[in-house]
C-alpha cells in the first residue's frame, strides 16, 4: 500500500523547520497499512490546566494522516486536508503518546484516515478522522 522507498529517516527529515519538530513529533513505525509516530506530554504540548492540548493531538493526528496519505499517493501526486475532526477521549498530564494512522478509503481523489492517539499504557485518548484530497503536485518552476 505505502511506497517501500520511503523510510523512517526521510519521514522525519522532512519534519525539520515544520510545527511538528518543536512539538517532539518522531515517526516509529511504518507498517503494511500504518504509520505510526510519538509525541511527548510537556510544557509544549500541554494546556494551561496541564493536560495535553487537544490542538496538540490533532496536529499529531493531521500529521500521521497526511503523510500516510502522501505515501499512498499516486505518481505525481500529493494530499491535502480538507476536514479533520477528533474526539479527546482521556486526559493525559506526562509521558509520551502514540498515534496510529490506518486507512478507511484510499481512493483517485480523495483519501479518509483514522487515528488512533494512547498514552504509554495503551489507554485510548483520542479518536480523529481526517480527510484527503488527493491532487496533482505543482509543476517545478
Amino acid at each position: 500500500m505505502f511506497r517501500a522507498d520511503v523510510s523512517l529517516e526521510q519521514l522525519n527529515a522532512l519534519s525539520r523547520n515544520t510545527a511538528m519538530e518543536p512539538l517532539g513529533i518522531a515517526f516509529t513505525e511504518i507498517g503494511p497499512d500504518y504509520l505510526r509516530a510519538t509525541m511527548p506530554v510537556d510544557a509544549r504540548t500541554h494546556q494551561p490546566d496541564g493536560l495535553l492540548h487537544g490542538g496538540a493531538s490533532v496536529l499529531l493526528a493531521e500529521t500521521l494522516g497526511s503523510s500516510a496519505g502522501g505515501l499512498c499517493a499516486p505518481e505525481g501526486h500529493g494530499v491535502v486536508g480538507i476536514e479533520i475532526n477528533a474526539n479527546h477521549l482521556r486526559g493525559v498530564r506526562s509521558g509520551l503518546v502514540t498515534g496510529t494512522a490506518r486507512p478507511l478509503h484510499v481512493g483517485r481523489s480523495t483519501q479518509v484516515w483514522e487515528i488512533r492517539i494512547e498514552d504509554a499504557a495503551g489507554r485510548l485518548v483520542c479518536v480523529s478522522r481526517l480527510t484527503l484530497a488527493v491532487v496533482p503536485r505543482p509543476a517545478a518552476g
